[in-house]
């Protein structure tokens, strides 16, 4: 049974994970532009889901849908694909592939389906258990889930249950043939820890390990930002020992401390502040998100975000802005964005003229 994976955008990682765990299994991912016999799977995200969807209805094989958008919107997906796997996807896909394979109708836990509804799935995914990537290269995946619930954000409820982190030794023997190493992880300082009290010892033992002549690593940086309280003296000090990355990429999202504190961030305009004085002491340039638009924010939290904005520009940071866009099963997801107040395209758009500000610009307004 052919089983192939439909390029996307934005899921060039997930169809490496898929790949690697597949092939552990004996099986092979094949990449295609469109769908294809005998099996089709699809990743699915807020930006690709209408195109993709409407693929699946008409497409002429088996189709499977997973990712961050079918896993909160299995009901609206099970119309069109005929699998949906919710949640984690290495174990539950090969399952399900092997039952699909054998003609078999049992259900499988992880799945859902328009006639059957959702069977919950059973297991969490143990990092170890499956490599990162095989011959298909993707970022290392070394911690998955987070323990903060922003109410904007898909992670904790895709990923439930805190922090899981790949051990130093899986990440070395993956990283042994990569000239470049990069990660993929929700924060990149609370690796070996949970999520909200760091264990820089630990994160010191991975690059420690990871450190050759022969390769650089990347970390702290997008896909491996961090969070703010997390930027402390000591993390700082272990990138500039082993690491090859000028910035350091984090959230503060607001310059309103009542509207972080309704997104459930975990910390303050000052916590961010205190990470940008941080970041510059040691010579790195700080990279901070930015969000607009969020729905419950009044003109003046809006404004403070913006003027947030050209002080750390002013600064010489770069600032990644972009609008408040509700994400499928998380608390925002049934409120839009609301208006922008009339001046912040024009603010934010010089700022990206002058090279300062990158993100949707384009949808600020």
């Amino acid at each position: 049974m052919r089983v192939n994976f439909r390029r996307a955008r934005g899921t060039a990682n997930t169809e490496a994970t898929l790949a690697a765990a597949l092939e552990r299994d004996g099986r092979s991912l094949h990449s295609t532009a469109r769908s294809a016999a005998d099996v089709t799977c699809y990743s699915l995200n807020v930006a690709n889901a209408p195109a993709l969807i409407a693929e699946m209805a008409g497409a002429g094989c088996v189709t499977i849908a997973g990712g961050p958008h079918a896993s909160a919107c299995w009901v609206e997906v099970a119309r069109a694909a005929d699998y949906v796997v919710v949640g984690e996807g290495e174990r539950t896909l090969a399952r399900l592939l092997d039952a699909i394979e054998a003609g078999s109708a049992a259900p499988i836990t992880g799945t859902a389906t328009a006639a059957g509804g959702l069977v919950p799935t059973d297991h969490a995914v143990r990092l170890d258990a499956y490599p990162p990537f095989s011959h298909r290269k993707g970022f290392i995946e070394c911690s998955r889930g987070c323990p903060h619930a922003c109410a904007y954000c898909q992670t904790p409820r895709l990923f439930p249950g805190g922090m899981r982190h790949r051990s130093i030794e899986a990440c070395v023997e993956t990283a042994r043939a990569l000239p470049d190493v990069r990660f993929v992880t929700p924060n990149a300082f609370a690796y070996g820890s949970d999520g909200r009290t760091p264990r820089f010892g630990k994160v010191r033992r991975l690059l420690t390990s990871l450190a050759r002549e022969d390769a650089t690593i990347w970390f702290g940086t997008f896909p491996s930002e961090v969070r703010p309280e997390f930027v402390t003296d000591e993390a700082l000090e272990l990138l500039r020992s082993f690491c090859a990355n000028t910035r350091v990429h984090f959230g503060l999202q607001s310059g309103s401390d009542r509207v972080l504190a309704a997104l459930g961030r975990g910390h303050t305009v000052v916590d961010g502040m205190i990470a940008v004085d941080r970041v510059l002491d040691h010579g790195f340039v700080p990279v901070v998100d930015l969000i607009l638009g969020f729905p419950f924010e009044t003109d003046a939290e809006q404004e403070a975000t913006l003027v947030l904005a050209e002080h750390l520009a002013g600064r010489g940071c770069r600032v990644h802005a972009h609008r408040f866009m509700p994400l499928p099963g998380t608390p925002l997801a049934k409120y839009p964005a609301r208006a922008l107040v009339p001046t912040a395209r024009r603010r934010l758009g010089r700022l990206a003229l002058d090279g300062k500000l990158t993100g949707s610009v384009s949808d600020l307004g």
